[in-house]
């Protein structure tokens, strides 16, 4: 069965063998040393090419036709692993293989595939794109699982919200569940104040699409129980301490977490790891209407503990709440949340390092060496007590805002650590879910961030 696609589009790979064109990635010290094909030698030479990192030069046949390509992989190809993403958006439309590279097999496939991704969906005309040859030695069914993965989660954040609304995201949710044979299950709207989730209906119910609950059930019991939360706002407007227009511009990422975390559960359920897996999402659209939750309101959560509302613009740790209390009862060997959280974050480790925050030692050194291992950056904050008394109010458990602004990532983990007391493991990443620029192995926009390296960790602990 091939990897769920929420948005088809033609594989950036190729099986065409002897017919295609080579590509001759090099370092300065090949052209120096004359240790690469003769005629791609001899053109490199007469040119002054320098294998530059990330350079591109056509190889000419002597009767004028396009013959190969060299690329430039600069003096230490590893500080950049998925260099090869440039040649995906740079190559000439056509087939490709590669004749020489001092890169695995792996990193050089994964770094074309994620460099090939393209969000066309709203363009009137698509131009054709070059296709790679995955090298036989490469494990080609990992490569596109984890570009499966990668790619649901950019399409589902960079799809605007007139098309990627609550009713949307479930959709979306519905046919991830539905193409590996889970069990999926939605609360919607007054209900979810019947089921006790007091707090996702509170953020959401000012929009005229309902909040919801979504939930997917996967492998088998008795397997580890690895469950996945991710936040699912679908736009903010920061309710009614409304944020100023350029604030919501990139709003429609901030269901970046729940994106991430089905990108998670596709690769998780492709590669039938041995897992009891389990997905909520709560999905809201953070609007402002007559209805809409205020500053000051205080509200019960499905744990029992009262929030008081010191910011509407603070919403995504309060669906998360209910979310990860839910989670939490059916004590998990590994919970994860993943949300598009704070701008704390952000001014920390900028938009390309995404923090988490665990209290288990073991899961940290884990997950940061699964980072190293997967080329996926990660870095640990910490849970730090001293900060417990700044979500502390006079007049309800905790407050949602902490006054000042000091430290917000860290408090934001506080907080949500309040709702998780069984699972034997938990980790909270605040991600970006956003590239702001074009890099080697991204185009820009909607972004997977910490997945990777979350699979890897996931795959090689369970056996």
């Amino acid at each position: 069965m091939a990897p769920f696609q929420f948005t088809e589009r033609p594989t950036p790979f190729n099986t065409k063998g002897g017919s295609t064109l080579p590509i001759f990635a090099v370092t300065p010290a090949h052209i120096e040393t004359g240790t690469i094909d003769p005629i791609a030698l001899d053109w490199a030479r007469k040119a002054g090419y320098k294998a530059e990192s990330g350079s591109l030069l056509l190889i000419p046949t002597a009767d004028g036709h396009l013959g190969g390509a060299l690329f430039g992989l600069g003096t230490n190809p590893s500080e950049q692993p998925y260099i090869t993403g440039k040649l995906a958006r740079a190559l000439p439309a056509g087939d490709w293989h590669i004749e020489t590279a001092p890169l695995t097999a792996n990193r050089l496939s994964l770094g074309f595939g994620l460099g090939s991704y393209r969000f066309d969906r709203y363009k009137s005309e698509k131009s054709p794109a070059a296709t790679l040859m995955i090298p036989r030695d490469a494990d080609a069914n990992e490569i596109k699982r984890q570009l499966a993965g990668v790619f649901l989660a950019r399409d589902l954040i960079n799809t605007p919200t007139n098309d990627m609304g609550p009713e949307q995201l479930e959709a979306a949710f519905r046919d991830l569940a539905v193409h590996y044979k889970a069990e999926m299950s939605v609360i919607i709207g007054d209900d979810l104040l019947k089921e006790n989730f007091p707090l996702v209906h509170t953020v959401g119910r000012a929009s005229a699409d309902a909040p919801r609950l979504l939930e997917l059930r996967w492998g088998k019991k008795g397997h580890r129980k690895v469950t996945l939360v991710g936040k699912g706002v679908c736009f903010d407007t920061g309710g009614l301490d409304i944020k100023p227009a350029s604030s919501m511009l990139l709003m429609k990422k901030d269901m970046g977490g729940a994106a991430n975390v089905m990108g998670l559960a596709l690769m998780i359920m492709d590669a039938k790891l041995k897992v009891d897996l389990r997905v909520i999402i709560p999905v809201v659209e953070n609007s402002i209407s007559s209805n809409a939750f205020r500053p000051g309101d205080i509200y019960r959560s499905r744990k029992g503990l009262t929030v008081q509302i010191d910011n509407t613009d603070a919403e995504g740790r309060l669906i998360l709440a209910d979310a990860l209390a839910y989670a939490d009862e059916e004590e998990p060997d590994l919970l994860i949340d993943m949300a598009t959280l704070t701008g704390a974050a952000r001014v920390a480790l900028g938009p390309d390092l995404p923090p988490f925050f665990t209290d288990d030692a073991t899961l940290a050194h884990d997950l940061m060496e699964a980072s190293l291992e997967t080329d996926d950056p990660l870095w640990q904050l910490p849970l730090y007590a001293g900060y417990e008394k700044d979500i502390r109010t006079k007049f309800a458990d905790i407050t949602n805002a902490p006054a000042g602004g000091m430290a917000g990532a860290i408090t934001a983990a506080l907080f949500l650590k309040r709702f998780v007391s069984k699972a034997k493991s938990w980790a909270h990443f605040d991600i970006y879910g956003w590239a702001p620029n074009e890099r080697a192995h991204s185009p820009g926009g909607g972004e997977a961030q910490a997945i990777r390296a979350l699979y890897h960790h996931i795959r090689h602990s369970i056996r």
